[in-house]
């Protein structure tokens, strides 16, 4: 039976290609995707590190809210700030979890349709 290794490597074409992209844009290396918790305000400063050498970041926020929710507050709005200011993306992945992407990547979202019917009310 043939190995699946041979099945998830990119051919050296493909592979070159790629490496011309990012190199395009400024960013060298591979783009890796990290999950890191955030545990104090000091851990924005890596953040902003890992973002800015391409890499993308699901951060678990919850260590740093069982301490203080102020400092969540102060923690991503700062790493808001700084995504705005490097031109990346943020999200929220549910009540945890926090996506940070660099330049290169954008994160999708469902445009929702707006109605103009009015919206029913409870009685």
């Amino acid at each position: 039976m043939p190995g699946l290794s041979g099945i998830f490597r990119k051919s050296k074409k493909l592979e070159k290609k790629g490496r011309m992209k990012i190199e395009a844009t400024g960013i060298s290396g591979k783009t890796y995707l990290k999950a890191m918790p955030l545990r104090d305000l000091s851990d924005v400063d890596m953040v902003k590190s890992e973002v800015n050498s391409g890499n993308i970041l699901i951060l678990r926020i919850t260590p740093l809210a069982n301490k203080s929710i102020e400092d969540v507050k102060r923690a991503v709005n700062e790493l808001c700030e700084f995504v705005e200011s490097v031109g990346g993306d943020i999200a929220r992945l549910g009540e945890e979890r926090v996506v940070i992407c660099p330049p290169t990547v954008r994160i999708w979202r469902e445009k929702t349709p707006i109605s103009n019917k009015p919206m029913p009310t409870a009685a």
